[in-house]
């Protein structure tokens, strides 16, 4: 499982460059950024697709506040 901080960057910046991108304010570059972050969260979550990294990714990170979450 990749480091709770990076996923939750990653998936930050994807869903930011998304947002952008959609509302149509987005430039080449930001198309670029997108999937240079989009290659990364593949990567990390051994996916080929966006949408597959995203779902692994939260997924990880659920699991990660739920382990250190206080029992009781």
């Amino acid at each position: 499982m990749a480091d709770p901080s990076v996923l939750r960057e990653l998936v930050g910046r994807c869903d930011s460059l998304r947002r952008s991108l959609a509302r149509g304010g987005g430039s080449a570059e930001t198309a670029r950024k997108l999937e240079d972050a989009t290659y990364t969260l593949c990567v990390v979550t051994g996916t080929r697709q966006l949408d597959a990294a995203l779902f692994v990714a939260r997924r990880q990170l659920a699991l990660s506040l739920a382990r250190h979450q206080p029992s009781g």
